[in-house]
C-alpha cells in the first residue's frame, strides 16, 4: 500500500483547537437543552431541546401577534437570537441553530474535506455520515455489497477515520439509506436537521423541519457558526377525505407536483393540515416530505399526530413520544387560523392513483389516462423493468402492501411479466422484511432484493437488458426520474408511481393497465382483478434491527490518523479558491449558453461518477457534459475561442483557466434543480467560473454556488436571455460597490465589436458578498478565525 499522507493542523496547537471545539459544544444549540431525554439513543450527551424552544417561541409569539404555522413555530424556536431577529417571509435571512446534520457518503466526502480545512478539532453539533451512494446495484443485495466494500474501501476508510477524528457516527455500507436511518434513529418531532441530500426532507414525516444543503452549509453548523436561510414562505396542503384502496401516501406529492411544477415551491415550505392527515401513517407522510424535494421546496413537514406517536414508540423511542405529546400543541401543530401564503386543498376520498412522467417528477398522468397518454405521445407501453424502495417509498407498510399484490397473483398462478427490482430501504427494514415472510412473497413473485443502499434511484445500477440509446420504459416508486438518471440511458422513459401501483404494473407488463378496472387471466384461463393493496403500517412483532453497522466515534478522537493518499484517484485534499482582487470581471468569455433544463445532474453527473466525488480535480471531468449547447444543440460540445476548434465543456473550461481567462454559463430557468450536489457549484469554480447568469435559481444550488465564492445572478428582464450569443464577451462592473439587493450591470459586448448594457439581479445579503470578496464561505470563516 501507497503510504498515506496524513492530516496535520496548522495555525494553532491541537490543544488549543481542542479548546475551541470544547467551547462549540458547550455554546451549540444542543448543549442548552434542560430536558434529560436524549436526543436519540446514539446521543447520550444531547437531550432533547424542548424546554429552549418552547422559550424562544414565546419570545417570537409576543413579537408576531398571531397565529403560526408549525413549520414557522419550529423553525423560529431555532433562531439563534429570537428576540432582534427581522422575521419577514420571503425576505429575511434567518440565523439558526439546527439540532444536528446528516451526511450520505457521496457528499461526506466534500463536507468533511471542508471541515478538515476549517481547522477546528470536532463538531458542535451531533452529526452522522450514512454510507449508501456508492453501492451500485448489479447482481443481489449480498453481492454487490461485497462488492461496494472492495471498490470503495479507500473511501470508506476515510470517511470512518474523518468521523473518528472530528465525533461523526458512522453508518457503515449495508446500513441502509441515509433518510430512512434519520426516520428510525434520529428525526423527531420539533427537529431541526440540515442534511447534504436533497430528499433530506423525509424527516418532515415525523414533524420535523429537515432540510437538504450542500456540504459548505453542513461545515458551518458542524464548526458552530449560526445557519443561514432565507425566511421562507409556507404553501399550506388542506387534506380531507381519507386514502382507501389503490390510492396511496405517494399519491397525494404526485399530485401536488402536478400542480406547482419542479419550481412551484422554490422558496416555501410545504405544510400538511387537515382531518385527511390521519389517514396516513407516518412513513406515508415522510414519503411525501420526502418528494418535495422535487417541487423545490425549501422542505416540507406534518404536525404532530397519533401516527407519529405510535412510530417512535415502534422504533424504541417511548421517551420521546411522551415528551413530544407534552409540546404538541404549543409547539408541533399550526394555530387556528395560521396564515399561508398559498393554500391547495386534495380531497384524499377522490385522489386517484397518480404515475408522473416520463424525463420529469411534475408531468401528472392520473392512472386512469395514463394509457391513452402513452399512446398519444408514442410512449413505449411495454414495461422493462419495476422497481419499488429507495428512500421515499421503503417502509415495512410499502413493503406489505406490495407483497399482498405479488401474493394474489402468485394463487392465480402469475409472475411478473416486467423485471422486478426491490431495495431496502435500512438493514432494519430488510431484516423485518425476512423474517416476516415480506421478501420471499416478493422473490417468489420474481423480485431480486438489492443492498440497502440508493441503488437504481440515483443511477448506481449496472443494467444490462438494453442498449445505451433503445427506446424503453421503466416504472419505479424513486422520486425523480429525469433524463438518464437512472440507468445512464437518455432514451429511457422513467415514470414515479406508489410500489403499489410499480408491483401491479410489472404484473401487467404494460402502462395501459389499471388495476382498479381491467382483469388479468390466471394460469387457470380465468380473469380476475386485484384486490385492494393492505398490509400493517407497522410489524407486529415489532422491528427486528438486523446487523450492527453503526460506530460510534470515540470520546477523544485526538489520536485518530485521518488518511489521504497524495496520489489517490478517489480523494484529493482541499486548496483554498483565490480570493477576489478587488476588480470589475472584464471580459469573460461564455462558456456554454445552456438551453432548456439543466439540474445538477446536468451539471455534475452522478451514477459512475460518484466515486469521484472526493477528488475535485477528477470529478470536474464530468462538468456540464450533459447540458444541451444552445448554439449547436449538442451535449459537450463547445467553441474553445482560443484555439478556434470545438471541444468538450471542462476541457475547454481548463484551457480557458490555464490562459489566464474568466468564463461564465449562461442559463435558463430553474438552473440546478435536483439534487444537492455541491460538487455541481465547485467544479465551475475549481474550473475558472466566476459567475452562472440564469433566467432563476433552483434554492439549493444558488447557496452552493454563494458559498463557493461564485456569483450566481439572474436577468432582471429573463429576455434578456435572448440578446447573449455564445460569441459575445461579459463585462460584470461596479462589483466594489455590490450591496443586497442592489442589481449588477453587465455589458455583452457582441462580436462585432458592438456592445449593449442590461442589469442582473443577485440575491446575496451582506455576509454573501463577504464570502464572494474571501473566495469562498470557506476562506471568510477562517479569516474571521483568525481575527479572534
Amino acid at each position: 500500500m501507497v503510504s498515506m499522507g496524513k492530516v496535520i493542523l496548522k495555525g494553532r496547537s491541537k490543544m488549543a483547537l481542542r479548546e475551541v471545539g470544547v467551547r462549540c459544544f458547550q455554546h451549540s444549540a444542543v448543549a442548552y437543552a434542560a430536558t434529560k431525554i436524549a436526543m436519540s439513543k446514539f446521543d447520550q450527551d444531547a437531550g432533547l431541546p424542548y424546554e429552549r424552544l418552547a422559550e424562544n417561541l414565546e419570545i417570537v409569539k409576543k413579537r408576531l401577534q398571531r397565529p403560526m404555522t408549525v413549520s414557522e413555530k419550529i423553525l423560529y424556536s431555532h433562531l439563534d437570537d429570537p428576540k432582534n431577529q427581522e422575521l419577514k417571509r420571503g425576505t429575511s435571512y434567518l440565523r439558526l441553530r439546527p439540532d444536528r446534520v446528516a451526511m450520505q457518503d457521496a457528499t461526506a466526502q466534500m463536507a468533511m474535506l471542508q471541515f478538515i480545512s476549517s481547522g477546528l478539532p470536532t463538531v458542535a453539533v451531533p452529526s452522522t455520515i450514512h454510507c449508501d451512494h456508492l453501492i451500485e446495484a448489479q447482481v443481489g443485495g449480498d453481492e454487490d455489497l461485497k462488492r461496494a466494500k472492495d471498490l470503495n474501501k479507500e473511501v470508506y476508510n476515510f470517511l470512518a477515520t474523518a468521523g473518528a477524528k472530528y465525533g461523526v457516527g458512522f453508518w457503515k455500507p449495508g446500513s441502509g439509506i441515509i433518510h430512512q436511518i434519520i426516520l428510525e434513529n434520529y428525526a423527531f418531532p420539533g427537529l431541526l436537521m440540515i442534511g447534504t441530500d436533497s430528499h433530506t426532507p423525509n424527516g418532515g414525516g415525523l414533524g420535523g423541519l429537515c432540510i437538504g444543503v450542500g456540504g459548505a452549509d453542513a461545515v458551518d453548523v458542524m464548526a458552530n457558526i449560526p445557519w443561514e436561510l432565507k425566511c421562507p414562505k409556507v404553501i399550506g396542503v388542506k387534506l380531507t377525505g381519507q386514502l382507501s384502496g389503490w390510492t396511496s401516501a405517494k399519491d397525494v406529492i404526485l399530485k401536488v407536483a402536478g400542480i406547482l411544477t419542479v419550481k412551484g415551491g422554490t422558496g416555501a415550505i410545504v405544510e400538511y393540515f387537515g382531518e385527511g392527515v390521519k389517514s396516513i401513517s407516518c412513513t406515508g407522510m415522510a414519503t411525501i416530505c420526502n418528494m418535495g424535494a422535487e417541487i423545490g421546496a425549501t422542505t416540507s413537514v406534518f404536525p404532530y399526530n397519533h401516527r407519529m406517536h405510535d412510530y417512535l414508540k415502534a422504533t424504541g423511542r417511548s421517551e420521546i413520544a411522551n415528551a413530544a405529546d407534552d409540546h404538541e400543541k404549543d409547539l408541533l401543530t399550526p394555530d387556528d387560523d395560521a396564515p399561508y401564503d398559498e393554500l391547495i386543498e386534495i380531497n384524499l376520498s377522490e385522489l386517484e392513483p397518480h404515475v408522473n412522467g416520463p424525463f420529469t417528477p411534475d408531468l401528472a398522468n392520473p392512472i386512469g389516462q395514463l394509457g391513452e397518454e402513452a399512446k398519444k405521445h408514442g410512449w413505449p407501453l411495454d414495461i422493462r423493468v419495476g422497481l419499488i424502495g429507495s428512500c421515499t417509498n421503503s417502509s415495512y407498510e410499502d413493503m406489505g402492501r406490495c407483497a399482498s399484490i405479488a401474493k394474489e397473483a402468485l394463487t392465480k398462478g402469475l409472475k411478473a411479466k416486467s423485471t422486478f427490482n426491490i431495495t431496502p430501504g435500512s438493514e432494519q427494514i430488510r431484516a423485518t422484511i425476512e423474517r416476516d415472510g415480506i421478501a420471499e412473497t416478493l422473490r417468489e413473485f420474481g423480485g431480486t432484493v438489492l443492498a440497502n443502499a440508493c441503488g437504481p434511484c440515483i443511477g448506481q445500477w449496472d443494467r444490462q437488458d438494453i442498449k445505451k440509446g433503445e427506446k424503453n420504459t421503466i416504472v419505479t416508486s424513486y422520486n425523480r426520474n429525469f433524463t438518464a438518471r437512472n440507468d445512464s440511458n437518455p432514451a429511457t422513459h422513467a415514470f414515479v408511481t406508489s410500489p403499489e401501483l410499480v408491483t401491479a404494473l410489472a404484473l401487467a407488463g404494460t402502462l395501459d393497465f389499471d388495476p382498479r378496472r381491467d382483469t388479468l387471466t390466471g394460469s387457470d384461463g380465468k380473469p380476475f382483478k386485484l384486490s385492494d393493496p393492505n398490509a400493517s403500517e407497522l410489524p407486529a412483532r415489532g422491528f427486528d434491527p438486523g446487523q450492527d453497522t453503526y460506530q460510534a466515534p470515540p470520546k477523544d478522537g485526538s489520536a485518530v490518523d485521518v488518511d489521504v493518499d497524495p496520489n489517490s484517484k478517489r480523494l484529493q485534499l482541499l486548496k483554498p479558491f483565490d480570493a477576489w482582487n478587488g476588480k470589475d470581471l472584464d471580459d469573460m468569455r461564455i462558456l456554454i449558453k445552456v438551453k432548456g433544463k439543466c439540474t445538477t445532474d446536468h451539471i455534475s453527473a452522478a451514477g459512475p461518477w460518484l466515486k469521484f466525488r472526493g477528488h475535485l480535480e477528477n470529478i470536474s471531468n464530468n462538468m456540464l457534459i450533459t447540458a444541451i449547447n444552445a448554439e449547436n444543440g449538442e451535449m459537450n460540445k463547445v467553441w474553445n475561442h482560443l484555439k478556434n476548434d470545438w471541444g468538450a465543456v471542462p476541457e475547454t473550461a481548463r484551457h480557458y483557466k490555464a490562459n489566464g481567462i474568466s468564463w461564465v454559463v449562461i442559463g435558463d430557468e430553474n438552473y440546478g434543480e435536483g439534487s444537492s450536489r455541491e460538487h455541481a457549484a465547485l467544479e465551475p469554480r475549481h474550473l475558472g467560473g466566476r459567475a452562472i447568469i440564469v433566467k432563476s435559481f433552483a434554492r439549493i444550488h444558488e447557496t452552493n454556488l454563494k458559498k463557493q465564492g461564485m456569483l450566481p445572478l439572474t436577468f432582471s428582464n429573463p429576455s434578456d436571455y435572448d440578446k447573449i450569443q455564445p460569441t459575445d464577451k461579459i463585462s460584470l462592473k461596479d462589483l466594489k460597490d455590490l450591496a443586497p439587493g442592489k442589481p449588477v450591470r453587465c455589458i455583452i459586448t457582441h462580436k462585432d465589436g458592438s456592445s449593449e448594457e442590461i442589469h442582473l439581479n443577485q440575491t446575496m445579503n451582506e455576509q454573501q458578498i463577504e464570502w464572494f470578496k474571501a473566495g469562498s464561505a470557506l476562506n471568510r470563516m477562517k479569516e474571521l478565525q483568525a481575527q479572534n
